[in-house]
């Protein structure tokens, strides 16, 4: 494996494993009154880009990363869509 593979398998991961902890949170708590839609829109939007991308020219290191970052973002749009506006609120007001 060449350095400039090992460089793109690492920045792949950081990158990726940089949603975790903010999906995991959001599952945990369901709370995404903090979270800003049109973020979680664009960021599952371009990864799903990514991923159609990788695959026409068969990049496996990008389909993986962006794969696993569009099912993560996707989770946390599906839950910020899904909320209750008013239980949101409270929420964020520490009610």
């Amino acid at each position: 494996m060449t350095f400039i593979s090992v460089l793109g398998l690492l920045a792949a991961l950081i990158t990726t494993a940089a949603y975790i902890p903010q999906a995991y949170k959001t599952i945990l708590t369901r709370s995404t009154a903090s979270l800003s839609l049109p973020t979680y829109s664009m960021l599952f939007v371009g990864t799903m880009l990514w991923v159609g991308y990788a695959l026409a020219i068969d990049n496996v290191p990008v389909l993986v990363a962006n794969g696993v970052t569009a099912v993560l973002s996707g989770i946390i749009l599906y839950l910020k869509l899904t909320a209750n506006s008013r239980q949101e609120q409270l929420v964020a007001q520490g009610k």
